[in-house]
């Protein structure tokens, strides 16, 4: 299920989906290492980006090293959406890719992100501003529009494909419904049969048996993958694995996932300050553990930890008797 993005050959119709607070450096390249199609970045304020923000700039660092990396961009502003598309495109960027489709309110309240399936004309203009700044593809990931009586997700589409956009990605939900409800995987179809561009479908996809019923209702070219690999960098190779094979592949060992869990944590060390690390990190070790015997009570300790050393000890203590039964 190959297809191209411009000039970028998708070999692996399965890709991770932008996630702020998630999918950053540390985050996307373990997951690579297991074997994705393409990586996103966490979405980056246009506005933000131009200014340097250091926190931005982060989000979107070394590019190249994670090659073909997508980095999204969010604003509202035509000339601000090029400028910062310029300056991805200079950083190693593959990809640069428009958000339509965040739903949080201060994205929204500041006209950006789903906010602009109620303003097709700027929204249009916003697009061609970002193709014409660069030499990279772009592409574009909305929602269905902004509510049940607005679905209006096949009108952008044309207006992306006409502007020179190479792929669509829709999340089965409308603005208003946020994060509620389960996505609406057919009627992102309305996309795919209004267009000639590859279609990604998102939204909910966090089991094999979701790929195979996301695609087949959708009619997609291909799936994103967001909370769905929470703890699990390796889903996205499965899911690969299960649409070139049909075959539904292992989890990691206990002991492979330990190891995951350490070389995240120690990514993370080396991308963050320690005190940010640690800190952003808890979430991370919350979703590796859940699940596991007495998991509950090890995140409330892992919580009130602030020492990487103790927290790395403190693993190793959790997992070295989970991986000894298991060998057993």
């Amino acid at each position: 299920m190959a297809f191209s993005v411009g000039p970028i050959e998708i070999k692996d119709p399965v890709m991770l989906a932008p996630m702020a607070g998630v999918t950053d450096m540390p985050y996307r390249r373990l997951v690579k290492g297991f074997g994705a199609g393409l990586v996103v970045s966490e979405m980056i304020a246009s506005e933000a980006m131009i200014r340097a923000n250091r926190r931005s700039m982060k989000m979107a660092s070394n590019c190249a090293e994670e090659w073909p990396m997508s980095v999204q961009l969010a604003g509202c502003e035509p000339d601000k959406m090029a400028e910062a598309a310029k300056l991805n495109e200079d950083r190693g960027a593959a990809i640069i890719d428009i958000n339509m489709g965040c739903p949080v309110k201060k994205v929204v309240n500041g006209h950006a992100g789903s906010a602009l399936m109620r303003q097709l004309d700027l929204a249009g203009e916003l697009i061609h501003a970002t193709v014409n700044a660069v030499r990279l593809p772009v592409t574009l990931k909305m929602r269905l529009g902004w509510d049940d009586d607005s679905i209006n997700c096949d009108q952008l589409a044309k207006i992306a494909e006409q502007a020179g956009v190479k792929m669509i990605v829709v999340h089965g939900r409308t603005r208003c419904q946020l994060y509620r409800g389960h996505a609406n995987w057919k009627a992102v179809g309305r996309v795919k049969k209004a267009i000639d561009l590859p279609v990604i479908v998102n939204g909910d996809i966090t089991t094999l048996d979701d790929v195979d019923q996301a695609l087949a209702d959708s009619g997609a070219d291909g799936v994103m993958i967001g909370r769905g690999c929470y703890g699990k960098p390796w889903f996205l190779s499965q899911a690969i694995d299960y649409i070139n094979t049909g075959e539904r592949s292992d989890d990691p060992s206990l002991e492979v996932q330990y190891e995951t869990v350490i070389k995240h944590y120690d990514m993370m060390l080396e991308h963050y300050d320690e005190i940010v690390a640690v800190r952003m990190s808890r979430k991370h070790l919350g979703w590796y553990t859940k699940g596991l015997h007495s998991s509950a009570d090890f995140r409330n300790e892992l919580n009130r930890m602030d020492d990487p050393k103790q927290v790395k000890e403190a693993l190793k203590g959790f997992y070295g008797p989970l991986c000894e039964e298991a060998a057993a």
